[in-house]
């Protein structure tokens, strides 16, 4: 199959253009390289240096699927710089959906998030879970949903929404870097390694039970053999919306905890103020996902996440 990905240069978009450049398909790759990486792009795939926005330039009729992983991710700067996730988030997004449609496109992908549930009422979370979003990163994660809902329906689009939880771990030379970092583990490791004088965790007074929050971890490996099984079971006049996730809580204190175990270094923690938009927990079901999709997390362990994302930064960042 012709294939776009885009933000295929970034952290989960390149390793799953990696794994379809593997599979035989041929990859074209979307990506302003705001956020992402020239060198992350697998060879054997073609690079475009576009925004989403430009997607029309990009999608003739040829191709036979979209993957969307282009957009802003980091739910705390969201809060504070939200006029720039509405633009990325949505309208790029609907600018792409205009060029699938335009082009006839069968399938689409979407890049989704847990953060679309807020602070849900019943744990693990299911599909079927009221979305009430906290932030507007899971607000315009959301937003583009439901346009891909509509979307489906309308014009007989194949379509799938895969909602993240917390994503960890590498894919061999492709790991998780972030200008500014802003997620956990990847800053974790840079305290183990010296580069940071300590690790900042926002909050230690939640309703949990060592006071921090709890977020369910899946391996950025797993996730990627989702996007694949998804492309296959998509059906014509449908979008079907998965939770990706092992179905396991840890809270920050325990990630702390795994990287000092894993590095072997010292990891000073500093406690501050909770942060705004912050969710209390998040754990997934992914029943749905291992039922129609036929997909089983390989590498559900912290401490092997942990492991994998350390072996990158070594080899690759430090």
């Amino acid at each position: 199959m012709k294939l776009l990905v885009t933000g295929g240069a970034g952290y989960i978009g390149s390793i799953v253009s990696a794994m379809l450049v593997d599979a035989g398909h041929d990859v074209v790759i979307l990506d302003d390289l705001s956020t992402g990486h020239a060198e992350a792009v697998p060879a054997g795939a073609t690079l475009v240096r576009r925004r989403i926005h430009d997607a029309a330039d990009v999608l003739t009729p040829d191709f036979d699927s979209v993957l969307h992983f282009a957009g802003l991710i980091a739910a705390g700067e969201s809060m504070v710089r939200p006029e720039i996730y509405w633009d990325n988030n949505v309208v790029g997004s609907l600018a792409l959906l205009d060029a699938v449609r335009a082009a006839r496109v069968p399938r689409l992908v979407f890049s989704s998030t847990a953060a679309v549930y807020g602070n849900p009422s019943e744990l693990p979370i299911t599909e079927a879970a009221a979305a009430a979003p906290t932030n507007p990163y899971g607000s315009t994660k959301l937003a583009i949903d439901l346009a891909i809902t509509s979307q489906s329906s309308a014009h007989d689009l194949a379509a799938v929404s895969l909602r993240y939880f917390n994503v960890a771990g590498a894919y061999g030379p492709i790991g998780e870097r972030h200008e500014p970092e802003t997620h956990l583990i990847p800053i974790a490791l840079q305290v183990a390694a010296g580069k940071r004088e300590k690790l900042q965790i926002f909050g230690d007074d939640y309703p949990t039970p060592d006071g921090t929050c709890i977020r369910d971890y899946i391996h950025v490996a797993d996730l990627a053999r989702a996007h694949l099984l998804a492309l296959e079971t998509a059906e014509p006049g449908q979008h079907r919306i998965y939770n990706l996730g092992n179905g396991n809580g840890f809270s920050n204190k325990q990630v702390a905890d795994v990287v000092r175990e894993v590095t072997g270094h010292p990891l000073p923690v500093e406690y501050s103020p909770r942060r705004q938009g912050d969710p209390v927990t998040l754990v997934a079901s992914s029943a749905k996902a291992r039922a129609e999709l036929g997909w089983e997390p390989g590498k559900a362990d912290l401490t092997d996440m942990v492991a994998d994302a350390w072996a990158f930064y070594r080899t690759v960042l430090a």
